[in-house]
């Protein structure tokens, strides 16, 4: 196996077409406070029996593994929110970016689920060099010539967003779910900031603060206004989230990129 065979093709009896109506239901209302489960998410949009899973027990709030859709092996990118809410610290940057470097080396397509409320911050990450750590993961995808796919179901925020795999930094193909959140912060965070002042001057400040998240969470926390700037390719419907990415590893199937000869890429260490 090398850097220029493409990963075989094995017979699946696993229709490529398979709608899931489990997922429709799979996100809860309180996603973006309580942690759920993401394995029978992936365990559904896969082939069946098919996912294998590496550095289960390192840095457990990212999820990286193998798997085939209609055949194809792929790698799974994924966030856990049972840990840490599925954000990246430095262990989990450097477990994402080793596995996209690894596929890339060997052809495998990669795909990502994306649930991510940001990086870790605090003084032990800085301390550790989250920024440095962080910075290996938009490398890895900006090095990387093999199919990208994206799909975001929940949390997409800040610079996670990009470190999840984004349609600036490589990304071949990008969809979300109508529950994606695509922002630059949550909610909550941005109308504290932006209507801070009326807020503070208001007679109920707790409910007028409440008025204005609720206003900010209706008008810019979905994925409509990402599609309709580019940022997202298509919103899906949960129920049809594998058949989108078996088409998408179809269609990226011969995919080659052309770049000017150099010896090797200077990753951030």
């Amino acid at each position: 196996s090398n850097n220029r065979e493409k990963p075989p093709i094995v017979e699946t009896t696993d229709d490529p077409n398979r709608e899931i109506p489990e997922l429709d239901e799979f996100l809860p209302d309180t996603a973006l406070r309580v942690p759920y489960d993401m394995y029978p998410l992936i365990d559904m949009v896969v082939d069946k029996g098919t996912f294998f899973e590496i550095h289960k027990y390192f840095a457990p709030n990212v999820i990286v593994g193998f798997a085939r859709f209609n055949g194809r092996v792929a790698g799974i990118v994924s966030n856990s929110p049972l840990h840490k809410m599925g954000g990246l610290d430095c262990d989990s940057s450097d477990k994402l970016a080793r596995f996209v470097r690894f596929c890339d080396l060997f052809n495998i397509p990669l795909v990502t689920l994306v649930d991510c409320p940001a990086f870790w911050i605090g003084s032990e990450q800085e301390w550790k060099g989250i920024l440095r750590h962080g910075a290996k993961t938009l490398f890895a995808w900006a090095d990387a010539t093999v199919p990208l796919i994206s799909v975001i179901i929940g949390k997409s925020y800040a610079g996670a967003h990009y470190a999840m795999l984004d349609k600036s930094i490589g990304a071949d193909l990008c969809y979300a779910w109508p529950t994606a959140k695509i922002n630059i912060v949550g909610a909550e965070t941005a109308a504290s900031v932006i209507f801070a002042k009326e807020i503070k001057q208001a007679d109920d400040p707790k409910e007028t603060a409440k008025q204005r998240i609720e206003e900010y969470r209706m008008k810019y926390e979905h994925p409509y206004q990402p599609a309709e700037r580019g940022y997202v390719d298509d919103v899906i419907m949960p129920h049809d989230t594998r058949k989108y990415i078996c088409r998408a590893l179809e269609i990226l199937e011969n995919k080659q990129v052309a770049r000017p000869w150099r010896k090797y890429s200077n990753i951030c260490l």
